[in-house]
């Protein structure tokens, strides 16, 4: 018996030299994790304004997913001065270039700011939405809410308190309707503070930034780690 055992193993060794060979004529290739895209979606707080692209809170979060090992790669499409009428826009020239897997909306500030009706508002972010799961049915959108007033010292007073609320419920209202993760208050925490601002008052600096990162950050990273594992055949 001891004189076979040297061939059983040389015969194990070459079955095990020839399995990919077999698994390749199988025709089954080994899964590919694709790089997985994140969105975000919105005006000049989430394009940085004032700052370096690498501390505006989308930069931010990137850090934390490379720190955490994820395969997420996230976009930057903010743009400063958006409302969420010229969002809905631009909207499908941003879903043709980047393929979301999860789409961050942040629009609305704009709209609060020029007093454009909460009706209005709410419509645009709704069309935004449809559009998204229209091109894209598997893509996960978060709404990201904001609160009014803002800090309106260099603007002026806001006196319309009955806007104010409204304003400040549709964020909720459109999370619900659509079963949305949602961010409450983007600025928690930042508004009103001079420390955590630009001389506007009105746009984070790189500290406050860090702390916006950390309020998207508590909703998105469930989101991101739910997600199934996006797997891909070679060759496909």
């Amino acid at each position: 018996m001891r004189r076979f055992f040297p061939w059983l193993v040389m015969l194990f060794a070459m079955l095990l030299a020839c399995s990919p060979d077999e698994r390749a004529r199988s025709g089954a290739a080994p899964p590919v994790v694709r790089m997985r895209n994140i969105v975000f979606f919105g005006n000049s707080l989430t394009a940085g304004y004032g700052l370096p692209p690498q501390q505006a809170f989308p930069a931010l979060i990137q850090q934390k997913i490379d720190s955490a090992g994820m395969a997420w790669q996230c976009i930057n499409a903010g743009v400063s001065g958006e409302t969420t009428a010229g969002g809905l826009q631009r909207l499908s020239a941003v879903l043709s270039k980047r393929r979301p897997d999860v789409f961050v909306l942040e629009l609305g500030a704009n709209d609060g700011l020029r007093g454009i009706p909460v009706r209005e508002t709410t419509q645009n972010l709704q069309r935004i939405i449809d559009e998204v799961h229209r091109k894209y049915p598997e893509a996960q959108v978060v709404l990201v809410g904001m609160e009014f007033p803002f800090d309106l010292g260099p603007f002026g007073n806001h006196q319309f308190a009955r806007y104010a609320q409204e304003f400040k419920a549709l964020f909720r209202q459109v999370a619900d309707k659509n079963r949305l993760p949602f961010v409450p208050f983007l600025l928690q925490g930042v508004l009103g503070r001079p420390e955590l601002n630009l001389p506007d008052r009105a746009h984070p600096n790189a500290a406050g930034y860090r702390i916006v990162a950390e309020n998207v950050w508590q909703v998105l990273e469930p989101v991101l780690r739910q997600a199934p594992a996006n797997e891909e055949r070679a060759g496909t």
